[in-house]
C-alpha cells in the first residue's frame, strides 16, 4: 500500500468512511453503511478503477453491494463511480443535483482531458428530494438534508444521528481550500450552522482526513476572510485575480488547493453585485484565474 492508496476508516459499527489521500483535486472520499443484507454508498469516485476499488472495500467488509447510492452532489469526483453500481444501485440526490449533473455532462473530461477515468456513464439521480429526505438501512437511520445552495445548489448532507456522523460533502474540505463558484460563500456559513446544530462528533469532510466539529470553526475562519478580502477588493476595483494575488494567506496558507482562492473571490464579487446565490459564473475566467495563481499551469486532477 502507498500513502496516495484509498483505505477505509471504520467510524461506528456499521458505518465506514472510503478516504483519498490526500484528498486533493479529484481524490475525494466515500462512505458506506449497513450489513450483509443491505447497504448505502455515499457518493462514488472520480474514475473507475477507483469506483471499482470502493466496490471491493465494500465487499471486503462483509456488506451487501448497495442499493442505494446517495450523491452529495453532482461534481463529477464524487458521481463518475455512480455507474459501477448500477443497476442494482438507485441513486438519491437533491433536485438541483439531478439538473446540474445532467447539465455537467462528462465535466472532468473537459477539464482533466489526458486523464484516464475509465468507462463512465453519467448516471444522476432518479430519486430526487427537495429539502430533506429519511432513507433506513435496516434499522439504521439515515437522514439527507439541503443546506441551499453552499458547494453548489444542490448539495445534501447525509447525517446518522445514533452512529453520531456526518458527510458533509465538500461543504468542508479538511486541509484543503473551500471551493465556491457555484454555490455561495454566504449559504456556506448557513451551511455550516446547519452542520454545527446536528452535533455529530465524527465529521468526514468531501476531502482530506476524517476530523470533528473543529473543521467548521476553520472553514469559518477561512469563509470570513475570503468574504473580508472581496470587500476590500470589490470596494478599490480590483479585479478577483489581483486581489488574489496581493492576499496574505497567512494560517492558510498550508492548505491545499490554494488558488481557489481567486474562484472563491469571483463567487463574492459576483454576490457582492447583488447576483443571487448559486448563478452562474463563466468557468474559462474561472478556472484561467486558477491558472494564472497556479504559476501559469492549469490545476491538475490527481486521481
Amino acid at each position: 500500500m502507498t500513502v496516495s492508496d484509498p483505505y477505509v476508516v471504520a467510524l461506528a459499527p456499521r458505518v465506514h468512511a472510503f478516504v483519498q489521500p490526500d484528498g486533493g483535486w479529484c481524490l475525494n472520499n466515500a462512505g458506506f453503511v449497513g450489513d450483509g443484507r443491505e447497504s448505502l454508498l455515499v457518493d462514488t469516485a472520480a474514475t473507475e478503477r477507483r469506483a471499482r476499488l470502493l466496490r471491493e472495500a465494500v465487499l471486503a467488509e462483509g456488506l451487501a453491494l448497495p442499493r442505494t447510492i446517495v450523491s452529495t452532489h453532482h461534481h463529477g469526483d464524487h458521481t463518475y463511480g455512480n455507474g459501477v453500481f448500477l443497476p442494482e444501485a438507485r441513486i438519491v440526490g437533491h433536485d438541483s443535483c439531478r439538473a446540474e449533473q445532467l447539465a455537467a455532462g462528462r465535466q472532468l473530461h473537459l477539464l482533466w482531458p489526458q486523464t484516464d477515468f475509465g468507462e463512465i456513464e453519467v448516471a444522476p439521480p432518479s430519486l430526487t428530494y427537495g429539502e430533506r429526505l429519511t432513507v433506513y438501512v435496516g434499522e439504521l437511520e439515515v437522514r439527507v438534508l439541503h443546506p441551499g445552495p453552499a458547494h453548489t445548489t444542490g448539495d445534501s448532507i447525509v447525517h446518522l444521528p445514533e452512529q453520531g456522523v456526518v458527510f458533509t460533502g465538500d461543504l468542508v474540505f479538511h486541509g484543503g481550500t473551500p471551493f465556491l463558484p457555484m454555490g455561495s460563500l454566504a449559504g456556506s456559513l448557513r451551511a455550516l450552522d446547519l452542520l454545527r446544530s446536528l452535533d455529530a462528533p465524527t465529521v468526514v469532510p468531501g476531502h482530506g482526513r476524517v476530523t470533528d466539529p473543529g473543521a467548521y470553526d476553520a472553514t469559518e475562519r477561512y469563509l470570513r476572510w475570503v468574504a473580508e478580502l472581496a470587500r476590500e477588493g470589490h470596494a478599490k476595483g480590483t479585479t478577483p485575480l489581483e486581489t488574489a494575488r496581493s492576499a496574505d494567506l497567512g494560517e492558510f496558507a498550508a492548505w491545499r488547493e490554494s488558488e481557489r482562492l481567486v474562484a472563491n473571490l469571483h463567487r463574492a464579487y459576483a454576490e457582492l453585485d447583488g447576483l443571487p446565490e448559486g448563478s452562474p459564473l463563466d468557468p474559462v475566467t474561472v478556472f484561467g484565474d486558477m491558472a494564472a495563481m497556479n504559476g501559469g499551469v492549469p490545476v491538475a486532477c490527481h486521481a
